[in-house]
C-alpha cells in the first residue's frame, strides 16, 4: 500500500524517501468491502480518501428517492464530501463502495500536521483543490450547456474505463439522465 499515492504525489512535486515517511505516519489505512459506506448522509466527513485499490461513489438522495451521483473515484483519486470535511457541518453525500477498496485516510488534524511538517505537502494539496475546482467547473458547464449525448460521449472521451467499472444506473444518475435514456444514447452511438 502508499505505491500510487507516492506516485500521484511525486508526478505533482518530488518527494524525499524522509518526507515520504513522514506522510506515511499520518494515514490510516482501510480496507471496504462492496456496499459499505465510507460516509454516510447526516456524518461529518472527518477524513480525506485516497484511493489506492478499487472505487466508490458519493451521491445525494432527492425527496423522491433517486439517486444524484456527484463523483466516482478510482485508484490514484481523492474523495470525500469536501464541503462538510472543511465546514465540519453534516454531509449532504452518501460515499459507498462500489469495488471492494484499500484506502489511505487522512483526517484533519493529521492533514494540518503534515501541511506544516512537509511544504511539498501543502503544494501538493493546493494543486488537488485547484484541479478539484477546475473539475467541477467543468461539471457544472457540462450540467447546464451539453446534451445528454454530448455529456455521456464527453465522460467516455475523459474516462473511458468507467463504462467497464460502473453499473449504467450509476453512470445514468452522473449524467442526470434516466437509465433508458442512457440505453437509447449508447444504442445510437453504437450504430
Amino acid at each position: 500500500m502508499y505505491e500510487i499515492l507516492f506516485q500521484k504525489l511525486n508526478d505533482t512535486t518530488p518527494f524525499t524517501p524522509e518526507e515520504q515517511e513522514i506522510i506515511k505516519s499520518h494515514f490510516i489505512p482501510k480496507k471496504l468491502k462492496k456496499r459499505q459506506f465510507l460516509l454516510q448522509e447526516g456524518d461529518i466527513a472527518n477524513r480525506l480518501a485516497f484511493v489506492e485499490k478499487g472505487a466508490l461513489y458519493a451521491y445525494s438522495t432527492d425527496d423522491k428517492g433517486i439517486q444524484h451521483v456527484i463523483q466516482f473515484a478510482f485508484e490514484g483519486w481523492w474523495i470525500s464530501d469536501l464541503y462538510s470535511f472543511l465546514t465540519k457541518e453534516p454531509s449532504q453525500l452518501n460515499i459507498e463502495v462500489l469495488e471492494d477498496c484499500e484506502l489511505l485516510l487522512l483526517d484533519q488534524e493529521q492533514q494540518q500536521i503534515l501541511l506544516k511538517e512537509v511544504p511539498r505537502f501543502e503544494t501538493y494539496t493546493r494543486i488537488l483543490y485547484q484541479n478539484a475546482y477546475v473539475a467541477l467547473q467543468k461539471r457544472v458547464e457540462s450540467t447546464i450547456g451539453l446534451s445528454a449525448e454530448d455529456k455521456y460521449a464527453r465522460m467516455l472521451d475523459q474516462y473511458s474505463f468507467i463504462a467497464n467499472r460502473v453499473p449504467l444506473h450509476l453512470i445514468a444518475a452522473y449524467l442526470g439522465v434516466t437509465p433508458e435514456t442512457l440505453s437509447r444514447i449508447r444504442k445510437q452511438m453504437a450504430h
